[in-house]
């Protein structure tokens, strides 16, 4: 036996960015276009990768579309596994797809305002990829550390007093979930001998009463550090600070790392708390559904009570993060499948969002901000000028555009992905996957949170709309770069095809979610993958 050449892909998106952010380093600063162009390059081969590893886990080229790559050629469980799956394919391509539009969105200015900015962008990426292809506990945090490590550098980036502020919490806030994290994985392992996540699934069942204690002590603080990253409530009380303060692309890849700690728990909670894990089967389920409520609840709040456009953005990414954690709790496959669309069209919205922030800001001044109030808190109304052969500006007319655009996805409202998103969790919440189930309260509950935050979206974002583009007198039409202007509308036309081919893209979600609901044939697929014989290293085992 040969080791494919294709399995290769798989080491490659976190290869890739390791070796291009050593490059970067030795680069001199003031090559700030040769250095844009080597970072461009490597984002731009990983999206290719991404795409490439879909077609393979979907197209039956590995056995039940499950990728194996054994480092150092150890079996598992006794190495480092990284695992190709439908679900991981699709969470690289999104980080590549994001990477890309924060990445170009950063050219002409936000890259240049501090140092290092392209290494420590790569090494954000090394992170990410890695966590999203890991399938060992301990290699998982190594990889959560190096995506933190370098998410410091960047919210601090081009630091001023309000960056600061915010990076000094939420560097606070990482280490003690991170601190967290290690308590959490030494329990599991002392409990069960093994931190890779397919031999633990295995063992579970068989784990003594008295382990058992402490697993689920493990497991629970191991969960708290999930979901700081995750900010449920209350544990995400960092994030619409550290969001109104970063710089836009950094906030952009801010939105995805929200998401990466929401895989985590779908992708453990899936496989080793299911049906076949004996005692401990549904652990947990409850304390996700309820506290996802919560969330949404608490974003919804901080939503309206919001009133700048950063604030707004950190809030909506908490109504998102409680919505995942909900349908993760809620544990229906079907509801699953409409969970992953949600999160696919409200990343990529949202990042968009916070990438337009920064020009929507450029033609407000605070004088204009204050008039808007005081008209509005004393109901005086202005007598409209003639506007007869006047006509919009380019620019005005695209951040209206782009504006309306994001908060018809943001808010779940016809006809763009979030309609159509919210449309497929109700749809899976009203026709359960067993036909004798039948809606309870708590069904009705979440789907009334759910319609709630999506008002609550669109009264705050109208509201902020209203004083920015209309009640704000005579307006400057601001000067807007292509680099600016591409990604925002990249990201808004993928929303536009996620939703005019949204038959293809749930069922290929149907895919992965019914791979989820097979932790058997998962743990099967990566314990029996075998080492490649005759394959020796220098100083390794033949």
């Amino acid at each position: 036996m040969k080791l494919d050449w294709i399995q290769h892909l798989i080491i490659l998106p976190v290869l890739l960015p390791l070796l291009c952010g050593a490059l970067l380093i030795l680069i001199n600063e003031s090559r700030h276009q040769f250095k844009f162009f080597v970072n461009l390059t490597s984002v731009l081969l990983q999206l290719i990768i991404a795409i490439a590893l879909i077609r393979l886990t979907d197209n039956d080229v590995w056995m039940d579309g499950i990728g194996v790559y054994l480092a150092a050629n150890w079996s598992a469980p006794f190495g480092i596994s990284l695992i190709a799956d439908r679900l991981a394919a699709m969470m690289l391509l999104l980080t590549a797809i994001l990477a890309t539009a924060a990445l170009l969105y950063s050219m002409m200015r936000w890259s240049r305002i501090g140092v290092h900015f392209h290494t420590l962008f790569q090494f954000l990426l090394m992170g990410i990829n890695g966590a999203f292809l890991t399938h060992d506990l301990f290699n998982l945090f190594v990889f959560f550390e190096v995506m933190l490590a370098a998410s410091y550098g960047l919210v601090l980036h081009g630091y001023n007093t309000a960056r600061i502020r915010a990076g000094m919490q939420y560097i606070a806030i990482n280490l003690a979930a991170s601190l967290l994290f290690l308590i959490g994985v030494a329990l599991i392992y002392a409990s069960t001998g093994t931190l890779n996540m397919a031999d633990l699934a295995a063992r579970i069942p068989q784990v003594d009463a008295n382990d058992l204690v402490f697993l689920k002590i493990g497991v629970a603080i191991l969960a708290i550090a999930f979901l700081v990253k995750s900010a449920m409530w209350p544990l995400g009380f960092w994030l619409p600070t550290t969001y109104s303060a970063a710089s836009p692309p950094v906030a952009a890849m801010l939105v995805l790392m929200t998401k990466v700690g929401a895989y985590v728990i779908l992708r453990l909670w899936l496989l080793i708390f299911s049906p076949d894990a004996g005692a401990v089967a549904g652990y947990g389920y409850d304390a996700l559904l309820w506290g996802g409520m919560a969330t949404i609840v608490f974003g919804a709040a901080g939503m309206l009570a919001s009133e700048g456009l950063g604030r707004m953005a950190g809030y909506g990414a908490i109504v998102s993060s409680g919505t995942l954690l909900a349908v993760i709790g809620y544990g229906q496959a079907s509801l699953v499948t409409a969970g992953l669309y949600y999160l696919l069209g409200s990343t990529m919205a949202m990042a968009a969002f916070v990438l337009l922030i920064e020009l929507v800001e450029r033609i407000r001044s605070p004088g204009a901000n204050m008039l808007a109030l005081t008209m509005e808190a004393f109901a005086i109304e202005e007598k409209p000028e003639e506007t007869a052969g006047v006509g919009i500006p380019g620019a005005l007319a695209f951040l209206g555009l782009a504006f309306a655009g994001c908060a018809l996805i943001i808010a779940g409202l016809p006809p763009l992905s979030g309609f159509v998103a919210k449309f497929g969790l109700f749809h899976a919440l009203l026709h359960p996957d067993a036909s004798n189930i039948l809606i309870s309260s708590t069904t009705w509950a979440l789907m009334t949170l759910i319609v709630l935050s999506g008002l609550a979206a669109i009264i705050s974002l109208m509201r902020f709309g209203v004083r920015t583009f209309w009640a704000s007198g005579a307006i400057a039409s601001p000067r807007l770069h292509l680099s600016e202007v591409l990604p925002i509308s990249a990201l808004l036309l993928l929303c536009v095809i996620l939703t005019v081919q949204a038959g293809p893209v749930f069922a290929y979600l149907e895919r992965t979610s019914n791979d989820l609901h097979k932790p058997s044939q998962y743990i099967d697929r990566v314990i029996s993958e075998p080492a490649v014989p005759n394959a020796s290293v220098s100083g390794g085992r033949p």
